[in-house]
């Protein structure tokens, strides 16, 4: 019997799981929409799907995400709603944040209790997920201005469980890498499901002359650094050709690529101690707050501090007026900008970081951020939302000024962070680690079974 998937909003990480479910599961379906015009996916995709999903008996399961309203599609179609229908949250719209709360739209937080209540099993990507929608529905309902239900957090909490988004990590064997990043990468255990840079590249030669690198293995750093950053934006260059190519310190400082910039002006002994290299990987949205991680590049920037930026991730309809400024003031600190579609390209870009940030206030579970760690990157996340269930204590900030301080010990020593190991586990959410929680979720067994997963 078959897996129907049902995405209303086919984009992102809802995208990567319903990918990854289909290729993973066989005789599964996907029915999706294009991860366009979210409030209006919210809104009638249901009226979609009753038309557009094919009727047959070979169903058992009907996984959907959360941006569904699921009471609505089991209405319109009786035959889905005798599956077997599991419900998963990206996010929720409880405690989703907005600009200003008149804004607040009680439709979308109760399309998602009413599928609640018709899902079987309701599954969340995160503990602070499940506990932030749990724990808010009864304020939410309260939102009403009288005959509000009662008990519903009792009648749904049975059904929750908790499961991680499932991240297929790259093989970072494959991209070039910062010499610093192959040493850790060389030292780090094999583990299942999880490529070891140690499986594949020959460990260096160990420097006897101290922690600096000797001259030649500068030298050669500075090329490859800079042939990455060209290759970015030339994928029909060869490589071969980037590495024979002689590094100018008269090298044109802006190049363009479509959308993308890279700044090349960087002299030819880069890897004594090339500038502190921040990244910030995460959709151009103001619930991101890209806003205070441009004023925390501007202050160190006002202190005349050395650093470089990349500066990531997805755009949509509406990009804010931050990113143009921030853009022009930050000039030649820029070494990327805007979103790579090629994810190789996407994480080559991480691999050659040192750090990434976060400064979001929303974050239901954090794909992009456990991207750059698994990378090489030090992470570095507000002391909230999901981020205190993934990442250990020294990775957290509480206010934008600890996030200054950070940054600006690590501008001054970049070699802080390159020497430094992560001391997380960020195998637990690799798809190698969770796939077995997954096939149980996707069994025809009884819910009562799925429910002890």
């Amino acid at each position: 019997m078959g897996v129907l998937i049902i995405e209303a909003f086919y984009g992102g990480s809802h995208k990567q799981l319903a990918d990854l479910l289909v290729e993973e599961f066989e005789n599964s379906v996907l029915c999706s929409l294009p991860a366009k015009k979210w409030h209006w996916r919210a809104r009638t995709s249901a009226l979609n799907f009753m038309q557009t999903v094919p009727a047959s008996d070979q169903y058992s399961i009907l996984f959907a995400s959360s941006v569904l309203n699921l009471a609505e599609l089991v209405a319109l179609r009786p035959d889905l709603g005798k599956l077997k229908k599991v419900l998963y949250f990206h996010e929720n719209q409880l405690v989703y944040p907005v600009r200003k709360s008149q804004e607040r739209d009680f439709q979308y937080g109760y399309n998602q209790v009413l599928s609640c209540l018709v899902a079987d099993v309701v599954v969340f990507n995160s503990l602070y997920n499940m506990e932030s929608f749990l724990t808010s529905i009864c304020g939410f309902m309260r939102l009403m201005p009288d005959h509000r239900p009662k008990n519903l957090e009792g009648l749904i909490r049975p059904k929750c469980q908790v499961l991680h988004f499932p991240v297929r990590f790259p093989d970072i064997s494959k991209f070039r890498l910062p010499h610093c990043k192959r040493t850790h990468l060389q030292s780090r255990s094999a583990v299942r499901g999880e490529t070891c840079l140690a499986d594949s590249v020959p460990a260096p030669q160990e420097n006897t002359t101290g922690n600096l690198m000797d001259n030649s293995t500068q030298e050669q750093e500075s090329v490859h650094f800079l042939s990455q950053l060209e290759r970015l934006h030339s994928p029909v260059v060869k490589a071969d050709d980037l590495e024979m190519a002689n590094v100018s310190r008269n090298a044109k400082s802006d190049q363009q690529y479509g959308e993308h910039f890279v700044n090349s002006n960087i002299s030819e002994n880069v890897a004594v101690q090339t500038p502190l290299h921040i990244v910030w990987p995460h959709r151009w949205e103001h619930d991101k707050d890209p806003e205070t991680f441009f004023q925390v590049l501007l202050k160190l920037k006002g202190l005349s501090l050395q650093f470089n930026v990349s500066v990531l991730g997805e755009t949509y309809t509406d990009v804010p007026d931050v990113f143009l400024k921030a853009r022009e003031a930050l000039g030649n600190s820029v070494l990327h900008w805007g979103y790579l579609p090629s994810k190789e390209d996407y994480f080559q870009a991480l691999c050659m970081a040192d750090v990434a940030v976060s400064t979001a206030k929303h974050e239901f579970f954090g794909v992009a951020m456990l991207e750059a760690t698994h990378c090489g990157c030090y992470p570095l996340c507000p002391k909230a939302l999901v981020y205190p269930e993934i990442f250990p204590a020294q990775y957290l900030y509480s206010t934008p000024e600890q996030l200054f301080q950070k940054l600006q010990n690590f501008c001054k020593r970049p070699d802080i962070v390159r020497k430094h190991q992560y001391k997380g586990d960020i195998f637990k959410y690799s798809w190698a680690s969770l796939r077995s929680k997954y096939q149980a979720l996707l069994e025809t067994e009884s819910i009562g079974n799925l429910l002890q997963v």
